[in-house]
C-alpha cells in the first residue's frame, strides 16, 4: 500500500488557541463584571460614572484581543516553499533557503534551519499538540526532500 504524496502542509497551534480563547473569555468576563459593579461602589472621594464603565469594558476587550493575538501562529508549506506566521512577523521562504526542519526532543516547537545558519522558530508546530505536530514536521520534511530531488 502506497502513501499519498504530500502536496501541502498547514498547521496551527491547537492547544494554544484553545487556551488563549479561554483566557480571553475569562479576561473579558472579569472586566465586564467589574464595569457593571463599578457604579455600585465608591471610594468616598471618587464617584464612578457611565464613562468609567464603558472604558473598563473597552479595556477588557482590548486585553482579550491581545490575548487572542498570541494564538495567530500558522505555517503553510507547499512545493514552492514555506510561509511561517509567528506572533509578530511573517516569513515566506523558498525551499532553497531551508537546510532542515528541526523538532528536537524537549523542544517546545519546531524550527527551520536556514542555509545562512540562521534558525526560524515555527510556533505553529508545538510539542503540546503531539501527533498533529509530528505529522506537520514530517510533511514539511517530505516537501523539503521533494524540492531537493
Amino acid at each position: 500500500m502506497t502513501t499519498p504524496a504530500i502536496t501541502t502542509v498547514s498547521a496551527t497551534p491547537r492547544r494554544q488557541r484553545i487556551m488563549c480563547g479561554l483566557m480571553a473569555a475569562v479576561i473579558f468576563g472579569v472586566m465586564l463584571v467589574v464595569s457593571i459593579l463599578l457604579k455600585t461602589h465608591t471610594t468616598g472621594v471618587i464617584a464612578f460614572r457611565t464613562s468609567d464603565q464603558v472604558a473598563t469594558t473597552g479595556l477588557g476587550l482590548a486585553m482579550a484581543g491581545a490575548t487572542l493575538f498570541l494564538s495567530r501562529a500558522r505555517v503553510d508549506a507547499d512545493a514552492a516553499g514555506v510561509r511561517v506566521r509567528n506572533i509578530v512577523g511573517t516569513h515566506t521562504l523558498p525551499w532553497e533557503h531551508v537546510r532542515a526542519v528541526r523538532f528536537d526532543d524537549g523542544s517546545p516547537w519546531a524550527s527551520l534551519l536556514l542555509v545562512d545558519d540562521d534558525e526560524l522558530s515555527v510556533l505553529a508546530v508545538q510539542a503540546a499538540d503531539g501527533e498533529r505536530a509530528v505529522r506537520a514536521v514530517e510533511g514539511m520534511r517530505t516537501l523539503l526532500a521533494a524540492s531537493r530531488a
